[in-house]
């Protein structure tokens, strides 16, 4: 109520019409076809682990609306596909420093504290997958090989909803991308007739 209540969300009650069926998730979809054919939408964000949106987002994508979806790691591979960009929650909680401050507040086990922070981290970081990244420098990259690093991070999303910097611990592709000394060469270029400047990278 508390919550409801700071952001200003107002709760609605869905009753189930049987045991076993979740009524709300159909209400919800429903309520999206409505809102979609108002046309006064640009983009639709869905908040959900669960498969069952995967319908929903993709007809969403046939009327030509842009999709926004945030879930949990477990979410299935075929909802985050279906969306143009997708985000773990994990990525936007609280940073584990501020976590195991809270827990030393509340009087927690310290080492259960530590087996926590341990799961958090496997889950929050998942493994850096090098092939994919590489793979999609050489198909974005120019004849001499060097990729614009904005047009390259669409393309990454492109090609996987779910990629995020944020997973791999950096804010940005770029902070990522200049950890990565091994693997790639990075080149700041000034753009003709501005002061602007562009990141450019290939594969070292």
């Amino acid at each position: 109520k508390k919550v409801l209540q700071k952001y200003a969300i107002k709760p609605v009650q869905q009753f189930a019409y049987t045991t076993g069926k979740n009524a709300t998730d159909s209400t919800m979809i429903i309520d999206a076809m409505d809102l979609l054919y108002t046309r006064k939408f640009d983009g639709f964000c869905l908040v959900t682990s669960d498969s069952d949106f995967t319908g929903l987002a993709m007809r969403l994508r046939e009327e030509g609306l842009y999709v926004l979806g945030f879930g949990e790691q477990k979410t299935p591979e075929a909802f985050k596909n279906s969306c143009h960009k997708f985000i773990f929650t994990e990525v936007l909680r609280p940073t584990l420093t501020k976590a195991s401050g809270l827990s030393e507040q509340l009087g927690a086990n310290n080492n259960k504290s530590k087996e926590i922070k341990s799961k958090n981290i496997s889950k929050t970081k998942p493994k850096f997958p090098k092939k994919f990244v590489l793979d999609a420098i050489d198909q974005s990259s120019d004849e001499e090989g060097w990729a614009q690093l904005g047009a390259f991070g669409s393309y990454l999303t492109k090609l996987q909803p779910d990629f995020d910097p944020r997973n791999f611990g950096f804010k940005k592709l770029s902070d990522l991308v200049k950890s990565k000394t091994d693997l790639f060469v990075i080149e700041k270029r000034k753009i003709s007739g501005s002061n602007k400047t562009h990141f450019y990278i290939r594969i070292k």
